[in-house]
């Protein structure tokens, strides 16, 4: 049986080979190779010229690919053709000889095109028929364009759109990695900000711009939502040490070409191109230039390839930092900053950056790190960045920041920010920065009007958008406040500041706590936090503690300005009545609580902020005397802080502590300033004084009880359901 089989196998591997050698025979008889051969040939020239033209031509990125595609299905189709039309039998036997030889391979080149030709044909039909629907009508000649666009400047100038206004849409990273995705948003962002930088152009804001995708179909919605005349689309494609870099420019209203390009670079020589995208971008909308502007735009603000690289992840992790305020971004976009300059000492841009950065660290709480050494860099970096470049709108804002966040000093913050508006007039960013300081100084229109302008330049931009809010609810205009936090929400339904403050705005406007909950809900520690605050209200201490015990434990969740995790635990319990747990509790967060006295060393408000922590734990062990010390160092501080938008936040803990120690004299004092000053809508509400548990023991006190009656007009009634 064996040897049955084994010959069994040996004429079936004879068979094959005989069949495999008859094969190769024939399809060398009907020259199949050649028409290979003929068939690559071509289709490679194919792929070389669309390669080459495409860019150049106007043509979506998708349209090369799409031939390469097509012509790797058209092979097996050109090789399917030759065989079945056996081209060169027409030939004599000897065709490898003479004419009848050229002829065949004529034939042979004319079934590969064919295969190609029927490929393209076919592949466009089905591409057709699956997107033509969506795409955009094909844009002609940039010769036949220029004539379209002076049409449309006209018709966007009639429209009230400025003719000279532009968005730049996120960059598509068609790189393999998709970890190259900070490299596609750090070009557009380079980009953006040296178009920034043009005071004749109306720019529209990253932020605004980067829900929409890289190649939108529908331009003139967008254009209309963002109220532009122009859009700026790229690519960017990024290989090993070469960059590809394809961009745009379009008139949206007519969905026209008005310039176009492709910048093939590498990573030692990309550095100015976003200088170059801008000023072919300023001159096809025949903006006007200043000497500085030019000088700004042609500046190219680093040679080196580590640091470049490093400070587009910096910015990455900035930009994904600013909308939540979110600590845990900042120090990795710190660190990235950091090792940026630290490869490009004379890098200014990414001094500046770093500055801020670290400002921004330091005011909200340090979140670990030392407030004061972040401050004391802040300065240092931020004077070095203007020594770097005097002209530079980025050191003005770093200058700018640290004067208002380092040192409260709201005057010189003022000049700063109005010096980066000065050098780069589309700057929303300082906009913003004005609106923070002017609210600082109580001048809360003069603060909506910054945002209105900010707001304007970057339509979709949610943090703008929860700003002005957050004013309208500082000024009490709830209604107002309770609209701009779901136009917020609506732009970024991931804002977390946006649901904490539009949950504040339901609670002071009407008392419904329900209501409230029910915009906090999820499982973000901010969220956490702010039902914690309204389960207090509700008296539902158990329920309160359980969601508190279940946020962790770190310098990011638990900050300065609300105190370490054991102090409100405490507090918690010592309403729920249980003594006996809250009072080692306040023990264990006083030496907590101190420790925060040297990290906000030098920052009045913050240190305010901590001194009525400390009161609060001392009043939580019986420690009256001490405890209203501390209350009245915290409203010092406070005062000598100047800050108006923070400074009363002071004087409603300090109106706690009053009315726990029995002092309702104190308390009713404390509550008068808060409802006569302006700017406190955020801070209380006088529908408060029915919910909320800090008032139980002065709640018959007569003075405490006419205050709901007598500041009515600040707040409709709490409703029946609001809490008991």
């Amino acid at each position: 049986m064996r040897v049955r089989v084994h010959v069994l196998h040996v004429g079936t591997l004879w068979g094959c080979g005989l069949a495999t050698i008859r094969l190769l025979r024939e399809l060398r008889r009907r020259h199949v190779y050649r028409v290979a051969a003929a068939y690559a040939i071509v289709g490679w020239l194919l792929i070389q010229i669309a390669a080459t033209t495409f860019p150049l031509l106007l043509l979506p990125g998708w349209a090369a690919r799409a031939v390469v595609i097509l012509v790797l299905a058209g092979f097996p189709i050109a090789l399917v053709l030759a065989w079945t039309f056996d081209a060169p039998a027409i030939a004599p036997s000897n065709a490898d000889d003479g004419p009848a030889r050229h002829r065949s391979w004529r034939i042979g080149t004319g079934i590969g095109l064919a295969g190609v030709l029927i490929a393209l044909i076919a592949g466009g039909a089905w591409w057709h028929s699956e997107r033509g629907a969506s795409m955009r009508v094909p844009r002609s000649t940039i010769a036949a364009t220029a004539t379209k666009g002076k049409t449309t400047e006209s018709a966007a100038a009639v429209s009230g759109i400025d003719p000279k206004s532009v968005a730049v849409l996120p960059f598509e990273n068609l790189s393999a990695d998709p970890n190259n995705g900070y490299f596609a948003d750090g070009i557009q962002d380079l980009i953006l900000t040296k178009l920034a930088d043009i005071g004749d152009l109306k720019v529209i804001s990253r932020t605004s711009t980067a829900k929409f995708r890289s190649h939108p179909a529908d331009l003139t919605t967008i254009a209309r939502e963002l109220r532009v005349a122009t859009v700026l689309e790229g690519s960017v494609q990024k290989t090993g040490n070469e960059v590809l870099i394809n961009v745009q420019l379009i008139d949206a209203r007519a969905d026209t070409h008005l310039w176009a390009e492709a910048y093939t670079r590498t990573l030692d020589n990309i550095f100015g191109v976003e200088g170059e995208v801008a000023q072919k971008v300023a001159d096809a909308l025949k903006a006007k230039l200043t000497g500085a502007e030019e000088r700004n735009i042609s500046d190219v603000p680093t040679q080196n390839r580590e640091a470049y690289d490093l400070f587009l992840r910096a910015e990455y992790l900035a930009n994904k930092s600013g909308i939540s305020f979110d600590t845990a971004l900042m120090k990795p976009a710190i660190d990235s900053y950091q090792r940026a300059v630290a490869a490009d000492p004379g890098f200014a841009a990414a001094w500046a950056r770093l500055s801020i950065m670290q400002s921004q660290l330091a005011w909200f709480g340090g979140a670990g790190e030392s407030g004061p050494a972040l401050v004391v860099g802040a300065r240092a970096n931020a004077q070095h960045a203007l020594a770097l470049q005097p002209d530079s709108a980025d050191a003005y804002l770093a200058i700018g920041y640290s004067d208002y966040y380092g040192r409260s000093d709201y005057p010189a913050a003022l000049r700063a920010f109005a010096s980066a508006l000065q050098a780069r007039p589309n700057d929303a960013d300082a906009m913003m920065a004005t609106a923070f300081v002017l609210r600082r100084q109580g001048q809360f229109e003069e603060a909506l009007t910054q945002l209105r302008s900010a707001l304007e330049r970057d339509p979709r931009n949610s943090k703008f958008a929860f700003e002005a809010a957050l004013t309208e609810l500082m000024v009490r205009h709830y209604a107002d406040a309770e609209r701009g936090y779901q136009r917020a929400l609506a732009l970024d339904p991931d804002n977390i500041q946006a649901k904490i403050e539009y949950s504040q705005a339901i609670l002071f406007g009407s008392g419904d706590v329900a209501g409230a909950m029910a915009q906090v809900q999820g499982d973000d520690p901010i969220l956490k936090t702010q039902r914690v605050a309204l389960l207090t209200l509700q008296r539902k201490y158990a329920q309160a503690i359980e969601v508190l015990e279940s946020i962790p434990d770190t310098p990011d969740n638990f900050s300065y300005l609300n105190g370490p995790k054991a102090l409100i635990l405490a507090g918690l319990y010592r309403l729920a009545g249980d003594a006996a747990r809250a009072r080692p509790l306040f023990e264990h967060a006083l030496p907590q609580i101190r420790a925060d006295l040297a990290a906000q060393a030098g920052n009045d408000i913050n240190l305010a902020s901590v001194w009525g922590n400390i009161a609060i734990a001392k009043l939580g062990l019986g420690r009256n005397a001490e405890a209203l010390a501390a209350v009245a160092k915290s409203e010092r501080l406070a005062a000598q802080s100047g800050d108006r938008m923070a400074g009363p936040q002071i004087t409603l803990v300090s109106a706690q502590l009053y009315a726990e120690a029995g002092r309702a004299d104190l308390a009713v004092a404390s509550l008068e300033r808060i409802f006569a000053a302006p700017g406190t809508g955020w801070i209380y509400s006088p529908v408060m004084l029915r919910i909320d548990p800090a008032w139980d023991p002065i709640r018959n006190d007569p003075h405490f009880r006419a205050l709901p009656e007598k500041h009515a007009a600040q707040a409709p009634a709490a409703p029946a359901s609001a809490g008991t």
